[in-house]
């Protein structure tokens, strides 16, 4: 194949939601940009997902509420976290920086950028996903997590909290649920809509559609091989499997692969890696779900999409490229065939491996050593929902402006 070498103002690296948002938000104002990734767009981590638009996603997985939940952990066998006990070992500083952020104090202050970002975020998915041509792909119906136990208590505090930063939700009986899900059978006692949240039908079809709506304002798209980034002079030159790119500014959004290209730049980034799968089903047409559910107690979301019901499990903590351990999926699926009705896999299961740092914020914003180098990465299991603002803020950061969220607490030099 013939070497090819480009000039830009700007290479993203990573054609996922936060890679593309952050390639048209930067093209929308006037600079070039080559958008670069091994895959077509949408194919990795974004794929993945169960495509909510949670406008109520504020609260972190580290909060009080998990140290009374670890003793149900340490067996090993819950539906909702599994841990590889060889990776814990060789990440015990991360668990800890982790567990130390699950503190009363530093809830609210997590809380409250997230909620900001999120906010954000929603309002350009709303604008974006008209603007490429893709109107069909959400709805405007809410999410419903569900208790098959006698919950009110915790659906109530959960409630009061969102309803602290403005964020509607609706209270439901069993009665409430079947008017709201005729064709789930009766086995959820309360539930909480997120009135304020939509969906999509296809998450990794809506990041395409975003790709090509970057690729319609003029940027360029390129499927390459990313081996290494390298400062040059006073920018920076991405080497690939085909040529290279030079440019003054590079963002680097490779979510789980990001701290690869940054370790030899001499960022030492504390990700994890919350693994998660999903499969999904064919749906029964007579049967089908109006909106994505969480199962509360049996730790998984399934979602009505474009190709089937997508049943998503729990988090497994180990390494991003260990080999699949598919016992969470195959313990929640039997419990989601409990509420409707759905046929045979359409497909194989997927993994995937979503990026967390130990306060479960992302890192958006400069690298604190290399002008030119900006980071777009560790959006957790939130990202197809934050990653149009992500985007949007490194583009304001690049041309010197303020975002249009306060994002001084996902600042990177917080931890490099």
């Amino acid at each position: 194949m013939q070497s090819v070498t480009q000039t830009a103002d700007v290479i993203v690296l990573g054609a996922g939601i936060v890679g593309v948002s952050s390639a048209y938000a930067i093209r929308e104002r006037g600079l070039s940009v080559v958008l670069v990734d091994r895959k077509a767009p949408g194919e990795e981590t974004s794929y993945g997902n169960a495509g909510i638009l949670s406008s109520g996603s504020i609260l972190p997985f580290n909060k009080p509420s998990l140290f009374s939940a670890l003793p149900s952990y340490l067996g090993n066998r819950s539906a909702a976290l599994r841990w590889d006990p060889s990776w814990t070992l060789r990440n015990v500083e991360w668990v800890l920086r982790f567990l130390a952020n699950a503190v009363e104090s530093r809830v609210r202050p997590r809380a409250t950028a997230l909620h900001g970002l999120i906010g954000a975020s929603l309002k350009l998915h709303r604008d974006w996903i008209v603007r490429s041509g893709e109107p069909q792909r959400i709805r405007e119906t809410g999410w419903l997590k569900a208790w098959r136990s006698d919950a009110l208590a915790a659906a109530k505090a959960e409630q009061d909290f969102l309803a602290e930063y403005g964020i509607k939700s609706e209270l439901l009986d069993r009665q409430g649920i079947s008017a709201l899900e005729p064709n789930m059978l009766p086995v959820y006692k309360v539930g909480l809509l997120h009135s304020q949240t939509a969906s999509v039908d296809s998450p990794g079809n809506v990041t395409k559609a975003y790709a090509r709506m970057f690729e319609g304002a003029g940027g360029v798209l390129r499927q390459s091989e990313i081996r290494a980034l390298l400062s040059d002079g006073d920018g920076w030159r991405v080497v690939l499997g085909d040529g290279e790119i030079r440019a003054r500014h590079v963002v680097v959004a490779l979510g789980p692969w990001s701290p690869d290209i940054l370790r030899p730049l001499g960022y030492r980034v504390p990700m994890a890696f919350e693994r998660g799968y999903h499969q999904e089903f064919t749906p029964n047409p007579a049967r089908t779900l109006l909106r994505p559910i969480h199962d509360a107690e049996g730790s998984f979301l399934m979602t009505p999409m474009e190709n089937g019901v997508r049943v998503t499990s729990g988090v497994e903590l180990t390494d991003r490229d260990a080999p699949s351990n598919f016992a969470q999926l195959e313990q929640v699926v039997p419990l989601a065939r409990g509420v409707v009705e759905f046929g045979d896999a359409v497909a194989q299961p997927w993994r995937g491996a979503r990026p967390s740092l130990p306060d479960s914020l992302p890192m958006i914003g400069p690298a604190p050593r290399h002008s030119g180098l900006w980071l777009a990465f560790g959006n957790q299991h939130i990202g197809f929902t934050t990653g149009p603002a992500t985007g949007a803020a490194i583009a304001a950061m690049i041309a010197g402006e303020a975002p249009s969220f306060d994002a001084s607490a996902f600042a990177p030099s917080r931890y490099l």
